[in-house]
């Protein structure tokens, strides 16, 4: 058996990204924060689709909980067949937005979006890298975004945090390529998911070439080709996911 590891994983388009790999024949651990019932919902959906999952809480932005959390689980399976059971694939892509403008932004809000997108990549990554490096394999996809890439106004400390990945990735994908370990991130544009419900499909469609939002589905496909086997000799980089908007 084959594990990944989906943070965020219980809407949205880490769901996605859970059924694509599910899909890929993983056994994936569905990280979530707070909300239990979604993140049962989609091992559910895991599971009548034949597949197989589990429901791994914990905070990536606290560092000890992580760590905590995804230790247990190592030592735990340890025994799993195959011996020793590796998470061979990280699809870090839990997240927030506090949109505000700088002028206006409470520090606390600038603080706990970086804590949990760049904090998070790090506390799930560092945690489970020497596994992989004694694997000598692995996937490594950060999902990123668009406003990482052009800056978004009122998304300062969104768009810090998300830059601070795709940069974090290209100086990780250095460093591992020799272990046969790629790093790589998706950069989604507008996708109609609860994180989005909140801006008028409307009033930016017209900015998008394609003319829509995009699907959570259609990011997952991407996250699945990076994941996989045939993306070998695909590191450092960032593929958006944006319908034309920014190229």
């Amino acid at each position: 058996m084959k594990y990944a590891l989906v943070t965020g994983g219980s809407r949205g388009i880490g769901r996605a990204c859970c059924q694509e790999l599910s899909r890929m024949g993983y056994h994936v651990l569905i990280n979530y924060h707070n909300n239990e019932a979604a993140a049962k919902e989609t091992q559910q959906l895991l599971e009548a689709a034949g597949g197989s999952g589990e429901i791994l809480q914990f905070d990536v932005a606290d560092a000890d909980v992580t760590k905590a959390a995804l230790d247990n689980w190592v030592t735990t399976n340890k025994d799993r067949e195959p011996k020793g059971a590796v998470i061979e694939i990280i699809v870090n892509n839990a997240g927030i937005r506090k949109d505000n403008l700088m002028a206006l932004m409470p520090r606390e809000d600038w603080q706990e979006v970086l804590d949990i997108h760049l904090g998070g990549f790090f506390n799930v990554t560092n945690v489970l890298l020497k596994h992989l490096i004694r694997h000598r394999y692995g996937r490594i996809v950060n999902v990123v975004s668009l406003s990482g890439l052009k800056g978004m106004p009122g998304q300062t400390n969104y768009s810090a945090a998300k830059a601070g990945v795709i940069g974090a990735s290209k100086a990780l994908a250095q460093e591992l390529g020799r272990r046969k370990i790629t790093v790589n991130c998706v950069a989604p544009g507008f996708i109609a998911t609860d994180m989005t419900e909140d801006i008028e499909e409307d009033k930016y469609k017209a900015l998008i070439p394609m003319r829509r939002f995009g699907q959570a589905e259609e990011v997952a496909k991407v996250v699945g080709f990076l994941a996989s086997e045939g993306a070998s000799y695909v590191t450092g980089e960032v593929i958006s996911v944006n319908g034309g908007l920014y190229t």
